[in-house]
């Protein structure tokens, strides 16, 4: 497999990753939340927007790829936030097998 060529200077964007936690509700059941992992800089590249119908109302839905310096520890179902925006990280994949770049391909939430 080919090396990807990526400049690192193109993670640009500072994204914070959170993990989705489970705490017991005292019920029984639990409250799901998401904790704060690391802060790390990121390069976030639109790919496409899409209308999807949800309850009769149109909502668009933007995915994105998000490029990373490689951790071990991002799996999908993860979530990477930008200020105000949330990207749900759908598939995590090491793009050339080297260790060195992790490409996730999010959707953004609540846009």
């Amino acid at each position: 497999m080919a090396l990807i060529d990526f400049d690192p200077g193109a993670l640009t964007a500072r994204l914070r990753l959170e993990r989705l936690v489970e705490n017991p509700d005292g019920q029984g059941g639990a409250t799901v939340d998401f904790e704060a992992v690391a802060d790390l800089w990121a390069r976030i590249e639109p790919l496409a927007a899409e209308v999807e119908e949800v309850a009769g109302a149109g909502r668009v839905i933007v995915t994105h790829h998000v490029w990373l310096r490689f951790r071990a520890d991002v799996a999908a179902g993860m979530r990477l936030i930008k200020g105000t925006r949330r990207f749900a990280i759908e598939s995590v994949r090491d793009p050339d097998e080297t260790g060195r770049l992790l490409l996730c391909r999010c959707r953004e939430e609540g846009r």
